[in-house]
């Protein structure tokens, strides 16, 4: 899994989006192909294309326990909206792959709806997550001792003006892109590696005055 995959990098009012993404990112801000990216199966089709490199709908439905018909229509609404496409090989039915293993989904503060759409997509992603991390915990007794050890569940509250968080979030992705590669590549895995999640969440706290020395001074 690459760095910034479903990624949700907010835009500037400067010249609407400010996130551009390395070379081999896909990155979009159409509200409408967010939107349509923003369905559990189709994010688990992805996630599953990512891991094999490429699959039929059959093997996706295998592998989902969706019904072949189901994978095959959100397989087609994926390649509508450009995330993945057809792999050209003689037979009946050909797999599908992915146009990129790095995406990022970006608000554009031209496009109208645009902060819905990504909000709706972080919504479903969150979950996932959530959900990712809940089974996680539950089986914790049983892994592996060095793989316990490792883990970290981590929270930290801070003031940071906005390019100071600008700044952090490319450092968390700069660190992480040290192991860009390895989820696809077997070759680039060095040995005793193992796979590895991670998911975090950065956000402005609505709840909380923007500065401190305000409120205590009142």
């Amino acid at each position: 899994m690459e760095i910034e995959k479903h990624s949700l990098p907010t835009a500037t009012p400067r010249d609407g989006i400010s996130y551009r993404g390395p070379s081999n990112e896909q990155v979009v801000s159409d509200p409408v192909r967010i939107r349509a990216l923003a369905h559990p199966v189709r994010l688990e089709l992805l996630d599953y294309l990512d891991d094999e490199g490429q699959a039929t709908a059959t093997q996706c439905a295998v592998a989902t326990g969706e019904s072949v018909a189901s994978c095959s229509y959100h397989l087609r609404m994926l390649a509508k909206h450009g995330y993945i496409e057809q792999v050209d090989q003689p037979g009946r039915e050909k797999p599908w792959k992915v146009v990129s293993h790095g995406r990022s989904s970006v608000t554009d503060r031209n496009a109208e709806g645009s902060v819905h759409a990504v909000s709706a997509l972080a919504s479903i992603f969150v979950h996932r997550q959530l959900d990712r991390i809940q089974s996680w915990l539950q089986r914790a007794s049983q892994l592996p001792v060095e793989d316990i050890d490792v883990s970290t569940v981590t929270t930290s509250s801070f003031y940071a003006t906005h390019d100071e968080i600008r700044q952090f979030r490319e450092d968390l992705w700069e660190l992480a892109r040290r192991f860009n590669g390895r989820w696809q590549n077997p070759e680039l895995r060095p040995e005793g590696s193992v796979p590895v999640q991670l998911f975090s969440v950065m956000n402005v706290d609505p709840d909380r005055p923007a500065h401190r020395a305000d409120r205590e001074g009142s």
